[in-house]
């Protein structure tokens, strides 16, 4: 994928609010377990992994494998793509705070 690709898997993977809400649930884990994750919410087991197949797609979880448990953890990187597309916006925002902090100067010196 390129990166206009990834930034794009990433903003819609996280588009979702249930997604979204299993990834804050991993982030704030070590470690997790489809089990765990569905135990969690008020969303089936297969909703579950289907939420889970989509984050990691977008490459911001991993999972392990152990026996008949699958557990899943942040792919710390993979939010690099949304990252990297604010950072281009961040140059915007700071010279317009720049300007702002002029302003607010001429106006009460």
């Amino acid at each position: 994928m390129n990166q206009t690709q990834d930034m794009t898997a990433v903003m819609r993977a996280l588009a979702d609010p249930t997604r979204r809400a299993v990834f804050e649930r991993i982030v704030t884990s070590e470690e997790v377990s489809v089990v765990e994750l569905t135990r969690a919410s008020n969303v089936t087991q297969g909703a579950i992994s289907q939420h889970l197949k989509t984050l990691k797609k977008a490459g911001l979880v991993a999972e392990r494998p152990e026996g008949r448990n699958v557990y899943y953890r942040v792919q710390p990187t993979g939010l690099a793509p949304l990252v990297d597309w604010m950072d281009h916006y961040g140059v915007f925002w700071r010279h317009r705070f720049t300007d702002l902090k002029k302003l607010l100067k001429e106006i009460d010196p």
